[in-house]
């Protein structure tokens, strides 16, 4: 029999080392992913002042895995219900597989977000971002960064302070814009107030209600409100579904249920859990989403090995929050149950939790310098 694990992201990484474990030998597992390598995502935005940290945020995809197969392909479309899979080179077929594709940047078709701004999803998004805004800093100007989530809100941070170890903080302006009528608007009040404080002590302008309507080689048309120009304009603005998925994020109920044959995982669809409530789009709820499908996974595939008459019963994803944290430059915010944390507790929490996740992949050696790096205890060169 045969499983298929669509991407090879947080998600389908965590699920893939899953199944390796429980499943039988018998077993053939196929990992899908177009890239060479898996990113750590969640610390890329460290990418745009600390170009270095790139070997130990990138780590071969074949090095993850311990007899699963990674095939290196991009996929085009997909049969949840068959089975069948559409590849740039072919087809790929399974009896249980699962999607993990992630998510991409949206741009809400508002004209020229895809022409002039940067997303940051992957390494060289973040070396374009360092790349543009060192010219910022020589000739002066301002950076704009749209969208005031983890993403947007970790950025400003990191261009702000890049600014100050360059010297130019009084010439360079870095003005982040939100929609929503507060920065981290997903997230509780006292949360909230913390990373605006942070952002401010940095001197990020934040400006929230702003509506992107269209943008142009110079400036942001905003609904309601004069133009905003810029010299470099990064994008974070939210996420949308891969091409795989027609654009979408499909939902799906807390047995994770995409189709006949397959599971969702991860950023690639909108889970609601076994209380009712949306999952968010994270690094911690894909992993712990792994778990349940590799449960899912192993239980259908007995059902159709075995050729049982009942259906097994299928476990169920629920959302246990356990604390977020966020970078502002060389801040970081956390919060641990009704507590907001600032300052050295919150940024060891932060790097914990990063060398964490590299460690239970398997790149410890890559975790303990990530460790030294983060915390400054060991110089990182520029």
């Amino acid at each position: 029999m045969h499983v298929a694990v669509l991407g090879a992201g947080y998600a389908g990484i965590a699920l893939a080392r899953k199944l390796e474990r429980s499943l039988s030998d018998d077993v053939a597992i196929t990992v899908v992913d177009e890239r060479e390598t898996h990113v750590v995502q969640h610390l890329i935005h460290r990418l745009v002042r600390y170009p270095s940290l790139q070997d130990g945020l990138t780590v071969p995809i074949e090095a993850l895995l311990d007899r699963a197969t990674h095939r290196r392909a991009r996929v085009t479309d997909l049969d949840p219900d068959a089975g069948e899979v559409t590849l740039e080179d072919g087809m790929l077929s399974y009896d249980v597989g699962a999607v993990c594709l992630g998510a991409r940047t949206a741009d809400y078709d508002i004209p020229g977000v895809d022409e002039y701004a940067t997303p940051l999803k992957r390494p060289r998004h973040a070396e374009a971002i360092r790349a543009d805004f060192l010219d910022v800093c020589e000739s002066g100007g301002r950076t704009v960064v749209v969208g005031a989530g983890l993403s947007g809100i970790q950025v400003a941070g990191e261009l702000a302070d890049l600014a100050r170890q360059r010297g130019a903080s009084e010439a360079v302006e870095v003005r982040l814009l939100e929609q929503r009528g507060t920065v981290a608007p997903a997230f509780p009040g006292n949360f909230q107030r913390a990373v605006a404080e942070e952002l401010a002590d940095r001197g990020v302008g934040v400006e929230t209600g702003r509506t992107v309507e269209a943008v142009d080689a110079d400036g942001l048309d905003l609904e309601g409100s004069e133009a905003v120009a810029y010299d470099q304009l990064v994008w974070t603005g939210g996420i949308t579904g891969g091409t795989a998925l027609g654009g979408q994020r499909p939902q799906v109920r807390a047995d994770l249920r995409l189709g006949e044959r397959t599971f969702a995982v991860g950023d690639a669809a909108r889970v609601v859990d076994a209380n009712g409530e949306p999952a968010p789009a994270s690094a911690q709820t894909a992993v712990r989403q792994a778990d349940v499908a590799a449960e899912n996974v192993g239980r259908l595939l007995g059902y159709y090995r075995d050729g049982d008459d009942f259906r097994p019963h299928m476990a169920r994803y629920r959302y246990d929050e356990l604390g977020w944290l966020v970078s502002v430059g060389d801040g970081t915010v956390a919060q641990v149950g009704p507590s907001v944390l600032r300052g050295p507790a919150a940024k060891a929490l932060k790097t914990t939790v990063g060398a964490g996740y590299l460690a239970s992949v398997g790149a410890i050696e890559r975790a303990s310098d990530l460790v030294w790096e983060e915390v400054g205890s060991k110089p990182v060169p520029g």
